[in-house]
């Protein structure tokens, strides 16, 4: 038996017309949603201080309303972790509006993920938010009973994929390939549109002409899987958009969740048709005895502003004007003030715009008032005293208050996890009764080691991209890359090998210059041709607290692949090919 699981949802804020786009593009047996990451936490965390009723993904809660009847009538159950921080409120309000509508839907959620009350037992320190990683065997049995919508607060990503293939399939946690490839398939469709050319390094050979197509995991008893779209949606799913994928928000080789640890060198990818990528190979170890908590608190307040310096003089103009806001903050010096400026001026400029660069100014602070009034008043009253040309990208405004994300691991069995089922029944799931320890870099084989052609004749400099497709997001505050061969590049294997010898944590360092000092560690995956970078601290303490340009390294992988290297000449496929 396959099932056909889709997403309509890769983040808090994502396509809100994609549930009814998923209910009737096609045949479905359950639509599962992603609304949740690290940021996100933060911010219901901070909806529920202001109002204890809220704390949910609202948005999916108007999909759902706007859907109820049509998911009944396709025979569709939903699966989302919309839940939030709240996940009993917002069962609550599904049924409020379902007996609104007067449809009879059964509805549970899955809860014991938030810890906030028990961080002190725990040794968690402070938190505004607090919430455990569940895994997927809760929303199993949800649905097992009975339930037609399941919602859940902070389980991992891909366990509202995981827990339709075991309730579907009657997998038991003994079943640890199935339980990997379902996590994979999970992995894949979670972000929504990525896996159907979305943030694609390869976009221009995808067909535009309409919206991106949400993405469909259909999964077999063995947990291989085949990742397609509905035949009516835009994009394309082929081996490099789901190898995009597959390499995103990654840590290594060994991929830990509650349920089972992934072995991401064991995958095999094939293009099994059109729109048709098929996963096999997956391979599962035991879980670890640990599981992740995501912890969020509020650092305090920041204020930014941004100096627009053009023409000539550029460093000379950033010094001035840094001097008078320092002397102007002086009397109530912020706990941090940062200064980065982007030269992005050109010589001989034939526009106002290449004549500008970008000079920001970042200050943190516990308290509000060094980072509020008086540090706008001191960008703003220099206005016509300081250098020539002076002007604001944007008004500045008053300091707002920003969060701090950090990681803990606590055992599995002290994490309640806990299945309200559409009667009310309260119903404990057991954690796994036997682990293993886990470390993301344990392989299953060791690669031989990646080494360019002996005699490499020619070479060309060349931008990194001409040759390799990237990906990369934010983990906390690490940063992930993930670089690959194409599929259809004439000489894949040779080419990865020389990816393989070139992206070595030293070399990485040199390309990125941001990471010159950081820790950088870098996974093989020859299986499908790629490297697996991360760079440790590029984003501070989280999102909510960076002052990078790019604060969740959403573009780092297409700034790598800008980066000039020296590649035989060999490997450049030819323009057209």
């Amino acid at each position: 038996m396959t099932i056909r699981i889709g997403n309509c949802s890769g983040y808090y804020g994502d396509r809100i017309s994609a549930m009814r786009e998923m209910l009737e593009g096609g045949d479905l047996d359950y639509l599962t949603g992603d609304y949740l990451a690290e940021l996100t936490m933060l911010i219901l965390g901070r909806d529920q201080l202001k109002d204890p009723s809220r704390g949910y993904a609202r948005t999916f809660l108007r999909q759902v309303t706007d859907c109820f009847a049509l998911a009944q009538e396709k025979g569709v159950k939903i699966v989302a972790n919309a839940g939030g921080v709240n996940p009993a409120g917002l069962a609550e309000a599904l049924r409020e509006a379902a007996q609104e509508q007067g449809v009879e839907v059964a509805i549970a959620h899955v809860e014991g993920d938030d810890l906030r009350h028990r961080t002190d037992e725990l040794g968690l320190g402070d938190a505004l938010t607090a919430n455990a990683y569940l895994g997927a065997f809760g929303i199993a049995a949800a649905l097992e009973a009975g339930a037609d919508i399941v919602v859940t607060g902070r389980v991992t990503d891909a366990s509202v994929v995981v827990g339709p293939a075991i309730h579907a399939h009657g997998w038991q946690r003994g079943d640890l390939d199935a339980l990997a490839g379902a996590v994979v398939a999970g992995h894949v469709i979670e972000c929504g549109t990525q896996a159907t050319g979305g943030n694609y390094s390869g976009f221009r050979e995808l067909d535009l002409s309409a919206p991106l197509g949400f993405p469909i995991a259909e999964i077999d008893a063995d947990g291989s899987t085949v990742i397609t779209k509905h035949a009516s949606a835009g994009g394309s799913v082929t081996v490099d958009t789901v190898t995009a994928q597959l390499v995103y928000e990654i840590q290594g080789p060994a991929y830990g969740n509650p349920d089972v640890v992934t072995q991401l060198d064991s995958i095999e990818l094939a293009q099994e048709g059109p729109d048709r990528v098929r996963i096999s190979g997956v391979r599962g170890v035991l879980p670890p005895p640990t599981t992740k908590v995501c912890l969020n608190a509020l650092g305090g307040f920041r204020n930014s502003v941004a100096f627009q310096l053009t023409g000539l003089d550029i460093p000379a103009k950033a010094s001035w004007i840094r001097a008078q806001m320092e002397a102007s903050l002086a009397a109530d010096v912020p706990d941090e003030v940062i200064w980065h400026l982007d030269r992005t001026d050109t010589f001989d400029p034939a526009t106002q715009a290449q004549a500008t660069s970008i000079l920001y100014c970042h200050a943190r602070s516990s308290r509000q008032e060094p980072v509020g009034r008086s540090f706008s008043d001191a960008a703003v009253q220099v206005a016509l005293a300081s250098y020539p040309g002076f002007y604001l990208m944007a008004p500045p405004s008053k300091g707002e208050p920003f969060g701090e994300y950090r990681a803990a691991y606590v055992p599995q069995d002290t994490v309640p996890h806990v299945v309200v089922l559409p009667d009310g029944t309260r119903l404990d799931i057991a954690p796994p009764s036997e682990t293993a320890p886990f470390a993301p870099d344990a392989r299953l084989d060791e690669p031989r080691p990646a080494a360019p052609p002996a005699d490499a004749g020619e070479t060309r400099q060349v931008p990194l991209g001409e040759i390799a497709y990237a990906r990369s997001g934010d983990k906390g505050g690490n940063a992930n890359v993930g670089v690959w061969i194409p599929v259809d590049h004439p000489q894949r294997g040779a080419a990865y090998a020389w990816l393989a010898a070139e992206l070595t944590p030293e070399r990485v360092r040199e390309l990125l210059p941001e990471a010159a000092g950081l820790e950088v560690e870098v996974h093989p995956l020859p299986r499908i041709a790629a490297v697996n970078v991360i760079v440790h601290g590029l984003l501070g303490a989280g999102v909510a607290s960076s002052t990078r340009l790019d604060p969740q390294a959403k573009a780092v992988g297409e700034w790598l692949r800008a980066r000039v290297v020296t590649v035989p000449a060999s490997l450049i496929p030819a323009v057209g090919a």
